[in-house]
């Protein structure tokens, strides 16, 4: 009988092992700005950083903000949403990325309603407000990404760096990107695939001021394609281009379509450098630029579909070519 009892007590302790393994990860969890994160991360006993509860949350799971808090910086290696749009979800980082995204070619990957801020005393120190390795989509949405100061090495100082090194989309929705990037370095959105990797971007009701650099398209560093296309959206006060499409020879194309957004107190409003440059501009508003509102070089292009309103800059410039609406 003594062998029995013992033979249940270890059965009972295997079986009991794949149920605790299950629940170690969540498909939701609860961060709070008074959470610990030695808790299950639960909605009754929250963690306290984003870091903490990623580890407790499955893949294609979602973390979400209970309360208002600086919730820190995190890597994501996973399918996952993290969603403070009801409450204050605060990162504040000096001296490194708020987010870092390096997950499988599969995994898809959400943001909503982050504060990402660059730390501010003695002098903005982050690197970049968002950073994107590897995945197969990123959606940024409803989001505040500021001060983001960092000088060096390239590519440093941007609101939202995506360079893929394979196949990948950006999706940026409803979002303030302001004040990134120092002396000739940053700025607000830089789709830059890397190696082969090719980058497709949606961005839509997007406000980019008082950045280094607007939006930008480049291509320079891949054998692929950086394809951008922004809609309803701004790009205002940046010290070089409100919109850049950049290419070399060697490399990559790149590619922005402009539809019904504005380029506004930029020093270049539009830009296209490089061969395999190209700018397609559709009811757009390119207007007071301290230098030059329509700008192409290199062998870049500039299409208009001839509804467009560029005026009032130091020198308006001209599209290289027009298309014939349809």
């Amino acid at each position: 009988m003594r062998h029995v009892w013992i033979a249940a007590l270890v059965c009972g302790a295997v079986l009991l092992v794949p149920v605790s393994l299950a629940q170690a990860q969540a498909t939701r969890t609860w961060v709070s700005g008074v959470g610990d994160d030695a808790n299950p991360c639960s909605r009754t006993a929250p963690c306290k950083t984003f870091a903490g509860a990623i580890s407790k949350t499955a893949a294609g799971g979602e973390i979400n903000c209970l309360d208002p808090g600086g919730f820190g910086a995190v890597t994501i290696t996973k399918s996952i949403t993290i969603d403070c749009s009801h409450t204050e979800g605060g990162v504040l980082v000096s001296g490194s990325n708020g987010v870092v995204v390096n997950a499988a070619a599969t995994d898809v990957i959400a943001l909503r309603g982050l504060d990402i801020h660059g730390a501010i005393a003695p002098s903005p120190t982050g690197n970049n407000g968002i950073v994107f390795f590897a995945g197969a989509a990123l959606h940024v949405e409803k989001c505040v990404i500021r001060q983001l100061k960092t000088q060096s090495p390239f590519p440093i100082g941007f609101g939202i760096l995506f360079q893929p090194t394979g196949t990948a989309e950006l999706y940026v929705t409803d979002t303030f990107i302001t004040n990134n990037g120092a002396g000739s370095a940053g700025g607000a959105i830089m789709v830059r695939p890397t190696g082969a990797g090719s980058a497709t971007a949606i961005i839509n009701r997007v406000n980019a001021d008082n950045n280094i650099t607007g939006i930008t398209a480049d291509g320079s560093a891949t054998t692929g394609l950086a394809s951008v296309y922004v809609r309803d959206s701004i790009s205002s006060g940046a010290s070089f281009t409100g919109f850049s499409a950049v290419s070399s020879a060697a490399n990559g194309s790149a590619g922005i379509t402009i539809d019904r957004s504005t380029s506004q107190r930029n020093a270049t409003g539009i830009n296209s450098s490089g061969p395999k440059s190209t700018i397609v501009i559709t009811n757009a508003s390119v207007t007071a630029s301290t230098g030059t509102g329509l700008n192409a070089t290199g062998g870049g292009q500039i299409l208009s579909y001839q509804n467009n309103n560029v005026i009032g800059n130091a020198i308006d410039g001209a599209p290289t070519g027009t298309i014939a609406p349809k």
